[in-house]
């Protein structure tokens, strides 16, 4: 009997490649969408509940968070114990993000505008090429930065009204300044141990730790704010699609993307937040549309393709920016 030979197995495998090649790059824009909608959900939290503080908000998401992804993991086999010499990195990672990061950026979104603070956030990939060329040693490429700088022209465009002029709270200006220098240690810091550790490993730990951090803070500075909140379903949902997705889900699939694109490249991505976090805006209508925004969006998207342009042709040379020298791709990861 004649074999009947089929082609099928040879389809199956390339496009599994290609999914595989492009994952990291669809899950850095998911996280990207996730964090920039976080803003403006933020927003809507100190909206709706006037007694509602920071340190309430953010424990409440490192609660669910940590309700959500721990048993998951440990269901499904995938946490890793701590090695004894790598507790004291979680612990400063914890404390970076999302305790002290997420007390600034969330202050911030207290006196701004959520979309107006994801342009600020979005502005940390500027300052990641220079800490991983000053502490790693990562060579700085001029394509790379030009990307960067372009994006920040967009997003500077973003932040503008229609007259060109600039009103903003200088106290919430300076709490997502200071959200921004310590996202830049976080990763730098971050580089540590993801050799060692799954990203989702690393995300669960974060959240777990973080929740120690905030609710001792949160009991001896806001406790007496608790009993004025609604404890109403809207307020439960906005802090469940946080603590899920934003703190969860986004840090995931970014450790995730970070592992196999390399800090400098993935650092880019957050150029794109505030572009969802408008879209999200005007949806919802927080923010109007202006022409100054649409160019500015714009120009953000150019300089993320210009960016990613250049990794692309290191990655065809198999020349990527990696964290370290030595980073293990594993078959059982994502």
């Amino acid at each position: 009997m004649q074999k009947i030979k089929t082609d099928f197995p040879i389809h199956y495998k390339d496009k599994m490649s290609v999914l595989k090649k492009y994952l990291p790059q669809v899950l850095m824009i998911f996280s990207s969408a996730l964090w920039g909608a976080s803003f403006i959900f933020t927003k809507g939290l100190f909206l709706s509940e006037p007694a509602i503080s920071p340190t309430i908000i953010l424990t409440g998401r490192m609660l669910i968070a940590t309700l959500f992804a721990m048993p998951l993991l440990w269901a499904s086999g995938r946490l890793q114990p701590i090695r004894r010499e790598h507790i004291k990195y979680f612990l400063l990672l914890a404390f970076t993000e999302p305790f002290l990061y997420s007390i600034c950026e969330t202050g911030g979104v207290q006196y701004v505008s959520g979309s107006l603070a994801s342009i600020i956030i979005a502005t940390i990939p500027l300052f990641i090429p220079f800490g991983m060329s000053l502490v790693y040693k990562e060579k700085l490429k001029v394509n790379a930065v030009f990307g960067v700088l372009l994006s920040l022209v967009g997003i500077a465009l973003m932040t503008l009204n229609d007259d060109f002029s600039f009103t903003a709270s200088p106290k919430g200006l300076a709490l997502l300044a200071c959200s921004v220098i310590i996202a830049v240690f976080y990763t730098l810091l971050l580089v540590k141990i993801l050799d060692h550790y799954h990203p989702f490993t690393i995300t669960s730990y974060q959240n777990l730790i973080g929740l120690f951090y905030f609710l001792p803070l949160m009991l001896v500075v806001d406790g007496h704010r608790v009993p004025m909140l609604s404890f109403s379903a809207k307020m439960w949902l906005l802090l469940a699609f946080l603590g899920i997705f934003c703190s969860t889900v986004a840090y995931m699939f970014y450790n995730y993307g970070m592992k196999r694109l390399g800090a400098t490249e993935a650092s880019v991505y957050n150029n794109v937040i505030p572009v969802f976090s408008l879209l999200l805006a005007l949806a919802i209508g927080q923010e109007r549309l202006s022409l100054l925004k649409v160019v500015g969006m714009c120009i953000v998207l150019v300089g993320l393709t210009v960016a990613q342009k250049t990794f692309g042709k290191r990655h065809n040379k198999n020349k990527t920016v990696s964290l370290s020298n030595n980073i293990k791709k594993t078959d059982n990861e994502i």
